[in-house]
């Protein structure tokens, strides 16, 4: 079976494309915004720490499971368990599949400024109040279908041409193209007047800001940045050699994902605090209070600026789309033995499909629009897939990992694969750091995270 299945052409490969999952719109998008939520440097810290502690290990578990087995998800909880710990996996797959659905149309909204700003006067049209045209935008059903029509063909077509040709081949290009970018951007904000008050408030730590939200939202940042707990690494960790140090490879994708986080952060505090804008401006900050900024560099260099920011938004979002759409096709392909094209295809087309309620959810159809009532305010057809499937669902698919490693496949078996390509790892310190947050350290906090955030959520039970 594992002849027969695509492989990375080594560890640069991996790296370029399980960094590419990770790095997604939850670096760009959401962690600017949870940032500047929850008082700058300080959360960045506990965020960075959260990575490392409880991300790192994770990640590494999950990479071992999927070489392990040499299968999908579903696959390898099977095989290295039974049948009952599959559903796991196929709890993991079925996660994939409907987050990618509503990804999937933020990313055509990202898709769609980057025409509006290069190419139809966005911030002309929008001069004034980017909240409104925002809004309009959104419920504007025929233009999201089409940019996110468009951004789905292209996630295809890479997943289509397989592991090394597609998958790999695509990250090598878009990882760099994105750090490229985002470094440009950076320099450029840097010079821009009053952008060392935004560098302040993203470096300078105030702890008297710290509480137990911070940290919970700091906690749920660190483990959604790093695509965890849906089985993508599983997958992904099924496409690498015995030789490559699967260590080395994890402690590089967390170096590269929270680099982009952290790049990111760099980017817009700088941006916001040059035009007097508020770091607090929350999920529309991207969408919203940057335009505002784009606009008043003036028309050349907010185009310029602008269309770069988004088209480095569309890059992150593709690289993530693409791991998304693997996981159920890796599925099909290893367990029901069917063509990758017209797995892919048909994925592909479901996937979009069932993202067009999320699609409606943004103004177009007010039953979608105001689809559920809890948390004390109404809320989306894709803001409840967001919170079911990447609030819940990842961090409970996170939470079983650690369970299905202490209690079934148990923690020497994990230790044996990850000495594979490292044979010091089993009599090193890290060893025994990462067993402990395996087996005590995260299934505890993941266990925390998880009931605190349904009960937040669905039971009205206010914590913090």
């Amino acid at each position: 079976m594992g002849n027969k299945r695509g492989r990375f052409s080594g560890r640069l490969g991996f790296v370029a494309a399980a960094a590419g999952s990770a790095v997604g719109l939850g670096n760009i998008w959401r962690f600017p915004y949870e940032t500047g939520e929850n008082g700058g440097a300080a959360f960045l810290l506990i965020y960075l720490i959260c990575t490392i502690i409880i991300g790192l290990p994770v990640m590494l578990g999950e990479i071992a499971v999927g070489r392990k087995s040499q299968m999908d998800a579903y696959g390898s909880y099977r095989n290295l368990g039974n049948k009952n710990w599959g559903m796991v996996g196929a709890f993991g797959i079925i996660c994939g599949i409907m987050i990618l659905s509503f990804y999937n149309v933020v990313a055509g909204w990202a898709f769609g400024y980057f025409i509006q700003i290069v190419f139809d006067g966005l911030l002309v049209e929008g001069k004034g109040n980017y909240g409104n045209y925002f809004n309009s935008y959104v419920a504007d059903f025929w233009d999201n279908l089409i940019f996110s029509f468009v951004f789905m063909v292209l996630t295809a077509f890479i997943v289509i041409r397989g592991i090394k040709a597609g998958i790999e081949t695509a990250s090598k290009v878009l990882m760099p193209l994105l750090f490229v970018i985002l470094i440009t951007l950076i320099v450029y904000a840097l010079t821009l007047d009053n952008a060392m008050e935004g560098v302040k408030f993203y470096l300078l730590p105030d702890f008297s800001a710290v509480n137990a939200s911070t940290i919970y939202s700091a906690l749920g940042q660190a483990f959604f940045s790093l695509s965890l707990g849906m089985g993508a690494l599983i997958t992904y960790g099924s496409y690498l050699k015995k030789k490559e140090n699967l260590f080395k490879a994890a402690a590089v994708v967390t170096l590269a994902d929270v680099s982009v986080a952290f790049l990111a952060g760099l980017l817009i505090f700088p941006l916001v605090f040059s035009q007097g804008q508020e770091p607090t401006a929350g999920p529309g900050l991207v969408f919203v209070a940057l335009p505002t900024i784009f606009e008043q560099m003036g028309p050349l260099m907010g185009r310029i600026v602008g269309g770069s920011f988004f088209l480095l938004l569309c890059f992150a979002a593709l690289t993530s789309t693409i791991s998304l759409l693997e996981v159920p096709v890796a599925y099909l392909v290893d367990e029901r033995k069917l063509k990758r094209k017209k797995v892919v295809f048909g994925l592909a087309a479901l996937v979009f499909v069932i993202g067009l309620p999320s699609m409606l959810s943004a103004g177009a159809v007010d039953f979608f629009t105001n689809f559920m009532h809890y948390e004390g305010k109404n809320k989306s057809f894709l803001d409840v897939i967001s919170d079911l499937f990447s609030e819940v669902g990842l961090v409970f698919g996170g939470f079983m990992l650690t369970l299905f490693i202490t209690f079934k496949w148990k923690t020497k078996k994990m230790t044996k694969e990850l000495s594979e390509g490292n044979p010091g790892y089993a009599k090193s310190i890290l060893k025994s750091l990462v067993n402990f947050s395996i087996t005590v350290l995260s299934p505890i906090i993941l266990g925390v995270i998880f009931v605190i955030t349904v009960l937040q959520k669905f039971f009205g039970v206010s914590l913090f």
